[in-house]
């Protein structure tokens, strides 16, 4: 993560997994802006050495709590895409009920830039006028043309 596009939710703390090994955690962060669905970037301060961390139930309650105690108020997490997923980085997928709590560390949300329905498209006359919609139809008059 870049440190211009990244929010840290939190820095360094312990936390136990389900073995009871002791795991540094070296900070939360998130991106600066995304839509609508937040990753959580668990940065670890050593290798998991194979260890399926962001599977252990006992080490990501922790995390939890942890969001819990810096204003977070929302269900729990679950794990990120599994191709996200390193030797030294959790990633976890965060609901919905996180973004407001993300919004007020500075996180945007590209998706509030665009209609959420047909409806609201077509209150403001934009249904079949996207910039898609017009390409394809000067694509189509292009090929009857030819």
């Amino acid at each position: 993560m870049d440190d211009d596009t990244n929010i840290e939710l939190c820095g360094p703390f312990t936390v136990r997994d389900s073995s009871g090994n002791a795991r540094d955690i070296e900070a939360i962060r998130i991106f600066d802006e995304g839509y609508g669905i937040i990753d959580v970037y668990v940065h670890l301060a050593h290798s998991t050495q194979g260890d399926v961390l962001f599977d252990d139930a006992v080490l990501i309650g922790q995390i939890m709590q942890r969001l819990h105690q810096l204003g977070y108020d929302g269900p729990d997490f679950g794990h990120g895409d599994l191709g996200l997923q390193d030797d030294k980085l959790i990633v976890l997928e965060a609901p919905e009920a996180f973004n407001t709590f993300a919004a007020g560390r500075g996180w945007k949300n590209l998706a509030e830039e665009f209609p959420d329905d047909d409806a609201e498209a077509m209150a403001r006359g934009h249904i079949g006028t996207s910039p898609s919609s017009t390409l394809l139809d000067a694509l189509m008059r292009k090929f009857k043309a030819s």
